[in-house]
């Protein structure tokens, strides 16, 4: 296959090449592409050096597939461009996730809506509702779900090279004394939380909160499921955590629920208090599977559960789900 990164410059592009390499994706050519600035830069990868070349129709022509990493505004503008040319997409961004003819995929979850559908243009979700639905569905094979109550502690990752350098430059900042430089973020994060990811809407949630709910139900094919989400970045540095209030339709069984886990691809069981284990965001730091613990019974409420779950907003959040896309297209 001849194939295109877009966007490698970025946290999720550094992932994504490291990942093609970890996971000996097949390739004839590779074509690396990054914003004009960044254009002429060299990249070493798999001891060849690849120079960085500007994003444009000519250049995206004869690739077979093509990853966007780059954010909704080059992805609406290019990624039709690379499809119409014959291309494959797969597209990190949220440019094209509720658009009902383009798949949206999470490849343990729900592989079948890509085997099923002819577009050349697959979405990639959100990194908080990848690692969700990680430990929700499983839950699904046992009983039904009425409703979810979510709240997201997201690192500073999620929002890029820059989040995570405005971390580490403030704190280094706090202990010099000297006022901190929120660019990134709206609020300082070193050594506090922010409740908002995204711009507000009417209805007082957030971007990040409504895609939370739109993605899910697409995803999980339930328009019934209720959903709802708080999101807030927190001052990690990498692996968002996740704090997730499930109300079954019929009555559960802890120990049903960690049996089911305990098969499910993608996702590991860190779950004994006796011993202290449950799973932290340093836990699942440059790991594949997502992690899950806390699982305890909601006593307030009958068939309802909590539950705790942790994973790599870099890797299976981003860049690991859409090179498995693409082992799947691959196979397809």
């Amino acid at each position: 296959m001849k194939i295109g990164i877009v966007g490698i410059t970025g946290a999720v592009g550094k992932e994504l090449l490291a990942l093609i390499k970890e996971r000996k994706f097949s390739f004839s050519e590779i074509r690396l592409f990054a914003s004009n600035k960044s254009v002429g830069k060299k990249i070493k990868f798999k001891s060849k050096i690849y120079k960085i070349i500007k994003l444009d129709k000519k250049n995206l022509g004869g690739l077979d597939l093509v990853f966007f990493v780059a954010g909704s505004t080059v992805s609406k503008k290019f990624a039709t461009i690379a499809s119409k040319n014959g291309s494959y997409v797969i597209d990190n961004s949220s440019a094209f996730r509720l658009n009902r003819n383009i798949p949206l995929i999470i490849p343990e979850i729900n592989s079948d809506a890509l085997i099923k559908s002819n577009s050349r243009i697959i979405a990639n979700p959100n990194c908080t509702t990848i690692i969700s639905l990680m430990g929700i569905k499983p839950l699904l094979n046992i009983q039904k779900i009425k409703r979810v109550v979510a709240t997201s502690f997201q690192s500073v990752s999620g929002a890029g090279n820059n989040g995570m350098y405005e971390l580490l430059t403030n704190t280094k900042r706090f202990f010099s004394n000297k006022k901190s430089l929120n660019v990134v973020f709206d609020k300082n994060i070193t050594f506090n939380v922010i409740p908002k990811i995204g711009s507000f809407k009417s209805n007082g949630y957030t971007e990040e909160e409504i895609k939370f709910n739109n993605e899910s139900r697409k995803i999980l094919n339930d328009k019934n499921i209720l959903l709802s989400a708080t999101t807030v970045r927190v001052p990690v540095i990498r692996s968002h955590s996740i704090s997730l209030n499930i109300e079954f339709k019929g009555r559960i069984e802890i120990n049903k629920i960690k049996k089911e886990i305990i098969k499910f691809p993608g996702i590991d069981l860190i779950d004994n208090p006796k011993k202290n284990q449950f799973p932290t965001p340093i836990d699942s730091s440059n790991r594949d599977n997502c992690i899950i613990g806390r699982i305890r019974k909601d006593y307030s409420k009958n068939n309802s559960i909590w539950a705790w779950i942790v994973g790599d907003q870099i890797r299976k959040g981003a860049a690991l789900n859409a090179i498995q896309i693409a082992e799947l297209l691959v196979r397809k």
